[in-house]
């Protein structure tokens, strides 16, 4: 197994000297099991497994528009970072030791308010460069050794998480997404960004060692996304190796566009129905946006079609014809109007006047009123 898995040769040195030693532990001693789980988890690693990568930007634009409606920044940034990798692969150009291995110097990360599509353009991204895709939650890790492993000594040790990753994925060139990275924590058992910042490095990260293994591991053909809800909890060594992309909400017509694209074809399968049961037209779907939901991604805005197509299931189910969504149905289904935009009526009268508010949503509008009183 080791004569066929393809190991660079300092790794298969070390599996080789792990093999004698196992030889001479003999079966019986604590040991040689040990031994047994290291030499399994080095072969476990695809050490020569790449997968063909399209490098076509028109293609991967293509793939990108068919799962995202709007998003222009990140579509851009990403087609671009394609094309700089293709033209430096089809014209030779020589990695420089400074770092920038295979023109990857940046860490892409994508930061904007929930529900807005982050962690799913991770799989798009997999998905145009015809590689494998690996998510990797981060959210709540306070643990050092979950980022590098354990050393082997430890009773039930593993190796990290990046590793299991590799594992995972089957190849060493995956696109790896790190999730949430603005949510990890430190305590006492050790800061796992000050680990991210190794891994995340361009010019050390070709030499990443995992503390279980501890053997080098290049993890520069890796492709590295990262998804954070805001970057003032992101460490600051950790920041400055990431290129920042942040995500705005949507607007009410990429909404819709969404809602006719995606989500309610979606909601459609999900509820049993199909495409001849019901149809929705863009006001109706215009008005389940601007007057049921409040948010800059979609997830509510996915909640409200949900609930929608199951209320038109059950109809369908009780022997109901098609059903075409309109105002009255909405109205109907989803009952009276949740949000109001009342500006306009608010500031007609004397004494009101509007202020500017930043919440989660994006923004809101404040209005503050003067009362006369007698002095």
């Amino acid at each position: 197994k080791i004569a066929e898995a393809g190991m660079p040769d300092h790794v298969r040195e070390q599996a080789e000297r792990e093999l004698a030693r196992l030889e001479r532990s003999g079966e019986q001693s604590g040991e040689s099991s040990m031994i047994r789980t290291y030499l399994d988890w080095l072969l476990a690693l695809p050490w020569s497994q790449r997968s063909e990568e399209q490098l076509d930007p028109a293609a991967a634009r293509d793939v990108l528009d068919a799962d995202h409606t709007g998003l222009e920044d990140v579509k851009d940034r990403i087609v671009e970072y394609l094309a700089v990798r293709k033209l430096r692969r089809d014209r030779g150009v020589e990695d420089d030791k400074l770092g920038s291995h295979s023109g990857q110097a940046t860490i892409l990360t994508l930061v904007g308010p929930p529900g807005t599509g982050k962690t799913s353009i991770g799989e798009s991204v997999a998905r145009a460069m015809g590689r494998q895709f690996v998510r990797m939650s981060l959210g709540g890790v306070r643990d050092e050794a979950e980022i590098r492993g354990h050393r082997r000594t430890y009773v039930g040790a593993l190796p990290g998480r990046l590793v299991r990753a590799l594992r995972d994925a089957g190849t060493m060139n995956p696109v790896i997404l790190l999730d949430e990275v603005d949510k990890v924590g430190a305590d006492w058992r050790g800061d796992p960004s000050a680990a991210l910042l190794e891994v995340l490095d361009p010019a050390q990260n070709h030499t990443f060692r995992d503390h279980y293994l501890d053997v080098e591991i290049d993890l520069s053909q890796v492709v590295f996304l990262a998804t954070a809800n805001q970057m003032d909890t992101i460490p600051g060594p950790l920041l400055d190796r990431m290129e920042v992309i942040s995500f705005d909400g949507y607007t009410v017509e990429e909404k819709v566009a969404i809602a006719r694209d995606h989500l309610l074809p979606r909601q459609i399968r999900s509820a049993g129905l199909t495409p001849d049961d019901v149809s929705a037209d863009e006001s109706a779907l215009r008005l389940v946006v601007t007057e049921y939901t409040r948010e800059s991604g979609v997830r509510q805005l996915d909640r409200s079609l949900g609930k929608l197509t199951r209320k038109i299931a059950t109809e369908i189910a009780s022997g109901a014809d098609r059903v075409v969504v309109d105002t009255d149905v909405v109205r109907r289904h989803l009952g009276r109007q949740r949000v109001f935009t009342e500006s306009v009526e608010r500031t007609a009268v004397p004494g009101v006047a509007t202020g500017m508010a930043v919440t989660g949503a994006g923004g809101d509008v404040l209005f503050i009123e003067a009362a006369a009183m007698t002095g």
